[in-house]
């Protein structure tokens, strides 16, 4: 069989860029839930905070050149997750890689598309803004679409058993 075929049902490893430091940025990550250029630290920090208050468990990681792939920022957040856990979000000027042992991976992958912004501060800010916001109030809304069909059907009963009940005035219709 050939190796292209056979190589498809592998599983692939972690594709972390040889140039990032995972065991540099686990040291800063544990000091204080960042590891960024220095011009991003105090800004990063004041997210993971808030996080923080607000019962998250945030890492940051922030990059200041984009890898060759988007992918290897998620790459490098699990890796970050796994030795850490909670929840990480890495950041390069154009891309961001999340990972998350606590949210669901829709709630991450939102807040992650709303992290795009090409500055690490408000990127991370953006992400927790939408990992913290309540979801829809899905009950409500579906309740409230049952009762609304319900009441357009009994609408619909009515004016067709009105219809059918009223009386005929003895023309008779020869369509």
């Amino acid at each position: 069989m050939p190796a292209a075929l056979t190589s498809a049902f592998r599983p692939v490893l972690a594709d972390v860029p040889p140039d990032i430091g995972i065991d540099a940025i686990l040291v800063d990550v544990r000091d204080d839930g960042v590891s960024a250029p220095a011009s991003d630290v105090d800004g990063l920090r004041s997210v993971v905070d808030r996080a923080e208050r607000d019962g998250i468990e945030l890492s940051v990681v922030a990059l200041a050149e984009n890898p060759a792939r988007d992918s290897q920022l998620r790459d490098i957040a699990t890796e970050v997750g796994h030795q850490e856990g909670g929840t990480v979000l890495v950041l390069s000027p154009s891309w961001v890689g999340t990972y998350s042992d606590t949210l669901s991976r829709v709630t991450v992958e939102d807040a992650q598309d709303k992290a795009y912004t090409g500055n690490a501060v408000a990127s991370a800010d953006n992400f927790l803004g939408a990992i913290t916001q309540p979801d829809p109030p899905y009950g409500l809304i579906t309740a409230a679409l049952v009762v609304l069909v319900g009441g357009v059907a009994a609408v619909g009963f009515w004016v067709r058993s009105r219809r059918s009940a009223a009386p005929v005035d003895g023309k008779i219709d020869a369509r």
